[in-house]
């Protein structure tokens, strides 16, 4: 499995992860925390959080805010643990975003922040975040955009030198995953950062017909 190979190169990679890809993870953060203006009292779901950066943001703006991250690397999760440990309100667990350990309409936001390209099930971890939202709730995606010529590069290369990455995805594409999976799009939006990377962030809801369908199942 995918989350295998995941889970044993972030293990390994947790000691230096912060500072090696500090600058990037600071500026694809604050552009999405920047982007999407969380309500403080939602509750939210952080889906491969690695050490915890989003949640400083998060807590910056709102110490109060009620959070859980959840990641297959438990390493990674270690750090992001010290870092938070006098917050009673943020949590986190080791979970696979195929098979979340939640009940569903537990969150108000689920949010998934460049790791998208590492699921060998899009479509299933898809299903699985809208599972867990509430009927009103919102999932907000960031990760790489092969509409860039340097990411579609980079996305060849990696397919080819390591082996838990899985692809990237271009707009058009990233916005056909969703709908497929019963979202409705309710914001995106593209821009680059540096010469490499080439990012994007979506913003989707659950179709109300679905909602609706399984209230009606659950009157018979």
């Amino acid at each position: 499995m995918n989350e295998v190979k995941i889970q044993k190169q972030y293990d390994r990679l947790a000691d230096i992860y912060d500072l090696r890809w500090r600058n990037y993870i600071i500026n694809t953060l604050t552009f999405l925390n920047n982007w999407e203006q969380i309500e403080p009292q939602a509750s939210i779901l952080d889906v491969a959080c690695g050490t915890g950066e989003f949640e400083r943001l998060l807590l910056n703006k709102n110490p109060t805010q009620k959070i859980i991250g959840v990641d297959i690397s438990e390493k990674m999760l270690d750090l992001a643990r010290k870092k938070y440990q006098a917050y009673s309100n943020v949590e986190f667990q080791k979970a696979s975003v195929h098979s979340l350990p939640f009940e569903s309409h537990s969150f108000d936001v689920v949010v998934c922040a460049n790791s998208f390209h590492f699921f060998d099930k899009p479509q299933v971890a898809l299903r699985e975040m809208k599972r867990v939202l509430k009927p009103d709730g919102k999932v907000i995606i960031l990760d790489w955009n092969k509409d860039y010529f340097v990411c579609r590069i980079c996305d060849w290369l990696l397919q080819i030198f390591d082996p838990a990455h899985q692809q990237c995805y271009t707009q058009a594409e990233l916005h056909q995953l969703l709908v497929s999976t019963k979202f409705k799009l309710d914001g995106s939006t593209k821009f680059r950062l540096g010469v490499i990377w080439g990012m994007m962030v979506v913003r989707a809801i659950p179709t109300q017909r679905e909602f609706a369908n399984k209230q009606s199942c659950c009157c018979w």
